[in-house]
This record gives C-alpha cells, structure tokens and sequence, in this order.
C-alpha cells in the first residue's frame, strides 16, 4: 500500500511512519466453550496492524490516503459521532502523515460542553472539529451540501462516516485473501458496512463471512449490498448479517455483555473492544451454544479494535 512519501512536504521524514503490520496474525484461541460442540475459534488480530489505526481502520483508511495523495489532496474531511473510533483514526493519520483533518460531529449542542476523552484525542491530534445539528448531519452525502462544505473549508479528500466506500471495500478484501483456506466462517463486527462488504469478496469459494450488527435498525444488509455494488459492480461472496446481538444499539453495553468481555479477555490475554468486537464474540459464543455451527468447523473472528 503506497501512502504519501515521508520527507515530501508537509510530511514528516523518518522511517515510515504508517509501518503496518501485515498480514495479521491468526492465532488459535482455546476455549472449552466452543470445544465442547467440536468448533475450533481463531482471533485475526487485526487490532494489532498499527497501534494508531489499527484492524479495519487501516484497512479503510490506506485507500483512501493514497487517493486524496494521488489527487494532491492535504486535507482530510469526515463525519462522526462523539465517540467515533474512525475520527481518532483519521486524526491520527493526519498528524502522522503531515495532513490537515477537519471532522464533522453529529450533535450542535457538543460545541458548548467539554470534549469527552474521544475528541480530545482528535483535537490533540490537530483535528479541526466543527458540530453540526442532527437535522444537518443526515444531509451529510448530499452534493448540495459537500459544496457548501469544500466552499467553507476549500479541497479536501473527503471519507464518508466510518470510512466505508468502494476504496474502503477494496482496501478490505486483503483481510478475505489473508483468510483463504483458514476458516470455514469468519466473523466480523459491523457499523457501516464496510469491512464486511470487502471481507466476503477476498475469501475464497466455500468461505462464509459473518457480520455482527453493532448498531440496532436493520440497514446493514442494504448497506452491504450498496457498498459492493459500488466497489464490484454486485453482490460478492458469500456473506449475511446476524442482527441479534447489538446489545440495545450503538455506545449500549449491558452488564452480561460486559462480563462476557471482561472473562474473555482473563482467558485469552486479550482486551475486548466493547461496542464493537464484545458484540461479535458474544454472539459467536451464542451461536455455537445454539448449534448453528457444525461439529469441525473453524471459526475465524477478526479483532478489528472497532467495527
């Protein structure tokens, strides 16, 4: 993946400073809990790709910096909500890579408060935050308002909320081709789509992909559908999405979801990611207690440090 040059200007020189890594490690995870119904669990450690980007933000985001480099793009702007894991990720790939960030907040009434933790980091990454109304934020693609946007603020790159579009797909289908021949299933945790829609292309004939929903309201699988007929043209591979185990929706962390993640992690040596990765093992662990996996198959879950 080509990223704009360090010791170009306005980035910093040094030895590179988005060095990835890649492929991830695909590590057994031994757990009685699904060795007891003879399924064996694999944990794609996407979440240690990079320490400031890491699993699909990575994966996302990489595309879409060679793009805004191959326009000449300095300037990234997206959208996000208070808590967005992609805002810290884009921020934090700006300030690496010398870029100017501007992120767009969904809720005008955060202006007037303190930033939480989240934000924060934004900001002390150099990201300019501007907030924005509810009613706004859902105008957020339309092309009316992306040129009142590029007239306030001049040429950006723009990324969608979450990252997700055919760049974004494209960037993921390394995470299906790292996978060929390792799982019968792969799981990933889902918020826009993205990841899963680019996973379930990169596996091969015979692989199943799995998303898990972080978010209530049942729009994931049209979202797929369109972000792989924007990237492909149609539908590829062999994909759904389990809508169950969402917890109450996004930023929700009920307490046997938080105990479920605090056990895993004693287990396994690994801290779980709670409105994202939590999600999915649960609903795994879930899944396999209710026998929807047949006896020898390998699941592999991709431990993306967000969806």
């Amino acid at each position: 993946m080509s990223v704009p040059t360090p010791g170009a200007p306005g980035v910093p020189s040094g030895p590179g400073a988005l060095r990835p890594r890649l492929p991830s490690p695909l590590r057994p995870a031994g757990d009685e809990r699904f060795a007891r119904h003879g399924v064996r669990l694999l944990l794609k450690r996407d979440d240690l790709i990079h320490p400031e980007l890491p699993g699909n933000k990575w994966r996302k985001l990489a595309p879409n910096l060679r793009a805004a480099a191959e326009h000449g793009h300095t300037t990234l702007l997206t959208f996000g909500g208070a808590y967005s894991h992609h805002l810290r990720a884009t921020a934090a790939a700006g300030r690496l890579l010398g870029l100017a960030t501007i992120g767009v907040v969904r809720g005008d009434e955060l202006a007037d408060r303190p930033l939480n933790p989240s934000l924060e980091r934004c900001a002390a990454d150099g990201m300019r935050l501007v907030f924005l109304d509810r009613a706004g934020y859902r105008r957020k693609t339309a092309p009316e308002f992306v040129a009142d946007l590029r007239e306030r603020f001049g040429p950006f790159h723009l990324v969608p909320e979450g990252g997700s579009n055919a760049l974004a797909v494209h960037g993921c289908t390394a995470l299906g081709r790292e996978l060929r021949g390792r799982a019968d299933v792969v799981a990933v945790p889902c918020g826009t789509g993205g990841t899963l829609a680019g996973l379930a292309a990169g596996l091969a004939p015979g692989q199943r992909a799995l998303g898990f929903a972080a978010l209530k309201g049942g729009f994931l699988d049209r979202e797929v559908e369109r972000l792989q007929h924007d990237a492909f043209g149609g539908r590829r591979g062999d994909w759904r999405v389990e809508h169950r185990f969402h917890g109450g929706g996004y930023a929700k962390v009920p307490p046997q979801l938080r105990a479920f993640a605090e056990d895993f992690s004693a287990r396994h040596g690994v801290i779980l990611e709670s409105l994202y990765v939590a999600k999915m093992l649960y609903g795994l662990l879930s899944l396999t207690e209710e026998g929807a996996f047949p006896r020898g198959t390998t699941l592999a879950a991709v431990l993306t440090g967000a969806g």
